[in-house]
């Protein structure tokens, strides 16, 4: 038998670090399937270790299935191990100096102190339930506190039994496609254009995805015609990316579609509580519960990494919902502490907190910006991003990118949010994402980008 060299990893026990590196050794190859290992005394005296040591790692090596044993034959390599090649290392990626891209509030506005706060009070308090395995729906307490918040600030009614809670927007897409393709439908309408993320997220759940156009009064509602669609994913307060509020003429008209059709209406709201020239709109679901899914989410308000999302469903979608949701994928931790931001009133103070600083950053990037050549600003004053579009079209999209990475700023295009070919160029400004003290610069880079010769 050949001489086997174990290089012992500096852990104790030794029995535990001779388990490893025969592991190791049978993962790399240098113990093949099949192979002898040296006998347990012969192991001891090459490492110095006692035999009983050597022979309680073979032990646990052959419970685990690495080595196989019978009495009278050496000890082998068990079949069924495979070598695989190691995976090399993700290298860093670059984190640029100054970040406009969409979609994230400032980490460093999150209400930290709140958050730790809330969590300490729901432990204190011993609730039994905190430890339990998360409800399908969500925690009773957090739906409770969610139907009393929604109707106070996005005048969404809805009874508690009605809310379901997720981990995050998308999950709360997949769930809602998987559900639509069980009742039957084979496509779900989206905005054209839309987060390409979300399109890629039906698609996946097995449902084709219609473009309906975008104008400057929102989603079209005469795209709908001569199509199969009979759910339709909508941006009303704040459309993503462009920007517009939901015409209210249209707001009715796409309600009376999907009564006339039997669907339904997925209504996004991403950032409906950030409106800067007047009070926010009410959300789309207050026209029609029985026929709009109201989709709410603590991502822009607090933190994507806080993953909670929660839905308000129509009555009669709640039975087929309950098939498609995961089972209980929101921490009961993080949804008590949550409920407890939201019943005692330090969430709305976060809201009201971060809305004056946005705010004054989206004044900021509009005087900055006024005057640029060939751009313009479009879009509400209200929400965590704004739209520049480019007379230039997608040549001048692609031409700033190139150019905003050279300077360590990093931008996103419109490009990927069209569903096919991009009919106009643009920036989609994330003017939440800089840290409150780099949150000037990033929008004075940009202004000088927008300025420099071409």
């Amino acid at each position: 038998m050949a001489e086997l060299h174990l290089d012992l990893p500096p852990i104790r026990p030794l029995r535990v670090a001779i388990e490893q590196a025969l592991r190791e050794a049978i993962r790399t190859g240098r113990l093949a399937t099949g192979a002898p290992v040296p006998s347990t005394r012969a192991l001891a005296g090459e490492l110095g270790v006692s035999r009983g040591t050597v022979v309680g790692a073979y032990d646990q090596l052959v419970a685990e299935g690495w080595l196989h044993t019978r009495q009278g034959a050496p000890t082998v390599v068990a079949r069924g191990q495979v070598a695989e090649a190691p995976v090399p290392p993700t290298p860093p990626v670059a984190r640029p100096r100054w970040d406009l891209r969409p979609g994230f509030p400032d980490a460093t506005l999150f209400p930290a102190r709140a958050w730790i706060g809330a969590l300490r009070g729901v432990l204190a308090s011993g609730a039994p339930d905190a430890h339990e395995y998360p409800d399908r729906f969500g925690h009773p307490e957090l739906r409770r506190a969610l139907a009393d918040h929604l109707a106070r600030s996005r005048r969404v009614v809805c009874p508690p039994e009605r809310i379901v809670v997720l981990p995050g927007f998308g999950a709360a897409l997949v769930a809602l496609t998987t559900m639509f393709g069980a009742l039957g439908h084979r496509c779900v309408g989206m905005e054209d254009p839309c987060f390409e993320l979300h399109r890629q997220l039906v698609e996946r759940a097995g449902l084709a995805v219609r473009p309906v156009p975008v104008d400057n009064r929102g989603v079209n509602p005469s795209g709908l015609a001569a199509t199969p669609v009979r759910a339709l994913v909508v941006t009303p307060a704040h459309q993503n990316p462009l920007g517009p509020t939901l015409d209210p003429a249209r707001r009715h008209q796409l309600v009376e579609w999907a009564r006339r059709v039997d669907g339904y209406l997925v209504e996004d709201d991403y950032d409906g509580e950030y409106r800067f020239d007047r009070r926010p709109v009410g959300a789309l679901h207050a026209l029609d519960p029985s026929r709009v899914v109201y989709a709410g989410t603590a991502s822009k308000t607090l933190s994507p990494g806080v993953r909670l999302a929660w839905l308000a469903v129509p009555a009669r979608l709640m039975e087929p919902l309950a098939a498609a949701v995961p089972v209980g994928v929101v921490p009961n931790l993080d949804q008590l502490a949550f409920a407890e931001l939201l019943r005692d009133g330090r969430f709305a103070r976060h809201v009201r907190r971060t809305h004056v600083e946005y705010q004054r950053r989206h004044r900021r990037l509009v005087t900055r910006l006024a005057g640029v050549p060939d751009a313009t600003l479009t879009g509400i004053a209200g929400g965590l991003h704004a739209v520049l579009r480019l007379a230039g079209g997608p040549a001048r999209e692609r031409e700033l990118l190139a150019a905003a990475a050279r300077r360590s700023l990093a931008l996103q295009g419109l490009g990927p949010y069209w569903h096919g070919r991009q009919r106009e160029g643009g920036l989609v400004i994330g003017y939440s994402r800089p840290r409150a003290a780099d949150a000037d610069a990033a929008i004075d880079q940009l202004a000088e980008l927008l300025r420099s010769p071409r």
